[in-house]
Order: C-alpha cells, then structure tokens, then sequence
C-alpha cells in the first residue's frame, strides 16, 4: 500500500484536532476567566529508503534519503495571557491583574480557577456558580494569619465587631481669655464600659481670674479634682490631662486660649459598643475589611491565591478549574501583589482571552489542512486504481 495513504490519514487526525480545539475556544469567548488552546504538530517517525555514505578521498559523501510517515498532534498548550477586565459593580466579583489562581474548594477537594465570579450561599461563604468554596485565611479578632491553614471566606450579617471600652478622649478648641469669672462651659462626650454599655461623661470648665478650672464627671459618680489650666499668649502651658474619670483619660492640650468665640468641643474618644456587619471592601491583596454598625473597620478575612512552576501542566476538569497534576508541580501559596503573584480587584470579572480573529484564522488554516490531506488519499487511490487496470 502508497505510505501516502496513511500520511493523508494522520493529516486528517491532526487538523481534525485542530478543528476540535479551534471550536472549542470560539465556543467559549464569553467564558469568565478561560484561557484558550493551541495545537503543535510535529512529524512521525520517517523510513529511511537509502543509508547516507561518509566522503571518501575520491568519492564524495551522500545523504540518506528519508520518506516522512506523517503528521502528529505533538502539544496542546495552554495561553495563560491575560484576558480582558469587564466591570460589575458587584463586591463579590474578584479578578486577579497578574498570575495566580483562585483557590476553591469542592467536596473536600482543592481546584484552581481565574474565574472570579462569586456569590453568598446561606451559610454567607463566597461560592462559585458550581458551589465551590472559595479559601482563604478567617480573621481572628482584626488579625489573620497567613501562615495558617486555608478555610472557607465567609461574610455574614450576624458578625459582630466586639465592644470596645473608653480609655482616652480628645478635647480641643478654645476657651475664651475674655471671658467673664465664674462662666461655665460644659462638654458631654459618650464614652463606653468593656461591655458596649455607653454612658456620659461630662467636662465642666469655669473661668477663673488666673485661667480656667477643669473638672469631669460620668453618670456613675466618678469625678476628678478641680484641675487648674493656665494659658499665656493663647496656649496652655499646664493641665493637659484630666483623669482619669471612670477610666477615661481626657487629653486637654489641643485647647488655646485666645479672645473670643468659645469653640471647645471633644473631638474624639477610643471606645465603641459591638456593631453589626454593614458592608465590606476588598484591598488588592486580598484583605476583606468589614465596615460594623458601630463605625469601626476590621480585617475580617483574605483571600488566598495559588501559582505553579508549570502552570501549563494544569488538567482542566470543567467549570473553568483546574486540578494540580506531577507536570504542574504542587501550587505555592501566597497573598496578591507579593511573590510574583498579581493583585486582587472587586468589581470586576477576568473575561476570556479568545482572540476571535486568531481563531477564526485558525478554522481557515484548520480547514484547508483537513482538504489538502483528503485531496493526498484522494489522489493515492487514484494511483491504486491505475495499477489494478494495468491489466484488463
């Protein structure tokens, strides 16, 4: 039988293949986070039909002459390019600018994924359309710690920022130089126990022939001496601390002294009571910060991400994941925007980096490969035909 035939017939194979993984990265052009195919050819084994010879002092050396079996799918590689960055307006939506992987996790079983479209399920865990569960480090008290283990992100209404006490407040402004003896001025600030139970600490000023006289109370009794402040030039030059009054130190020394408008007014104090979960924001490493009922901001997750050596040596196994395997290497894990690994987005979603022009480029290439092979069998059959009406 004509080698040619089988040749054709490899040709066939091979570009049909071509045609496979050329469908399937058209087919997914709006697929988060996918990253398209490539196929690499490369020849068979050949049949040498004449040995080449040495040069000899009167004769000259000669190639061997090989015939080439055929064609055959060397590579499917992988293009893990970046894909473009379309725009949600949704927090729980994740993008990764750089490399890494998403790391999820799904029956017990850790994948890999630059899809980055995630949603609330009941538990309030950050899940894939496929229920896979995104991992990540769990805050402890404001703190996480990245060298622990990974668990699932989790954001939920019932968490709770714990209550704070009051130890320190600031008062500032100005406590009038002009003003007559005997004027009180009184600032109320509400300060907190360790319990979250708020209560009202009131600062008492009473102006004196030499400066102002200070003194606090709070709604449970507790109280300070009088304490003498005195100003030259408009600054205070003593009493810059009054406390503490039930735990609560006030600091004093941004007040002056000048004629005028009375302007004194606490501008701060460090305690809060225990607030709700109210929204939350994502920074570009991954670090989930809660914004609580009671004002305060607390780290209460991140995100992890994974990167390979061989990132091509990644097994696809559907939903836009992959499965480490011995050619990928095992994932090393670590934060967005360190080690090489890129940063984190929310509101935003990795699209797939099909380049349709390419690709419809390839179906062309693809295609008319497929009909010259066929146009090789073809023809071989043509030329056994002649040689069985050889004799008639």
């Amino acid at each position: 039988m004509l080698r040619s035939l089988y040749s054709g017939i490899s040709g066939l194979r091979a570009h049909q293949t071509m045609l496979d993984v050329t469908g399937n990265n058209i087919a997914n052009v709006n697929t988060a986070g996918f990253k398209g195919s490539s196929v690499q050819f490369q020849d068979t084994l050949s049949q040498i039909s004449r040995p080449g010879s040495p040069a000899q002092e009167r004769t000259g050396g000669t190639n061997a002459a090989q015939v080439g079996l055929g064609v055959q799918v060397s590579a499917i590689s992988t293009n893990f390019s970046q894909g473009s960055a379309q725009a949600t307006g949704r927090a729980t939506d994740m993008m990764i600018s750089g490399d890494g992987f998403f790391i999820t996790s799904k029956g017990g079983q850790q994948s890999y994924a630059r899809a980055g479209a995630f949603d609330f399920d009941s538990r309030g865990r950050l899940v894939s359309p496929d229920g896979a569960l995104l991992q990540g480090w769990v805050a402890n008290n404001g703190a996480v710690s990245t060298g622990g283990a990974l668990g699932d992100i989790r954001i939920s209404k019932d968490m709770v920022a714990p209550p704070k006490a009051s130890t320190n407040a600031v008062l500032g402004g100005n406590l009038p130089a002009d003003a007559k003896d005997g004027i009180m001025v009184v600032r109320d600030v509400q300060v907190y126990d360790a319990t979250g139970a708020a209560r009202q600490l009131s600062m008492t000023f009473t102006k004196t022939a030499a400066g102002w006289n200070a003194d606090a109370a709070d709604d449970k009794g507790a109280t300070t001496a009088t304490l003498a402040l005195t100003f030259v030039d408009g600054k205070l030059t003593s009493g810059s601390t009054l406390g503490p009054v039930g735990g609560v130190t006030v600091d004093l020394s941004a007040l002056t002294g000048n004629a005028g408008d009375t302007t004194a007014a606490v501008k701060s104090q460090d305690g809060n009571a225990a607030g709700t979960l109210e929204s939350f924001s994502m920074g570009t490493d991954g670090t989930l910060t809660g914004t609580f009922s009671n004002g305060e901001n607390m780290v209460i997750g991140q995100v992890a991400l994974a990167n390979f050596t061989n990132p091509g040596g990644l097994e696809k196994i559907g939903s836009s994941s992959y499965r480490a395997t011995a050619s990928s290497g095992a994932a090393t894990i670590g934060i967005g925007g360190r080690g090489g690994l890129g940063e984190l987005t929310s509101g935003y979603i990795e699209m797939s980096n099909v380049d349709l022009s390419q690709e419809f480029t390839n179906l062309i290439v693809a295609q008319r490969g497929f009909q010259a092979n066929a146009r090789i069998i073809t023809t071989s059959d043509e030329v056994l035909q002649e040689l069985t009406q050889l004799k008639r």
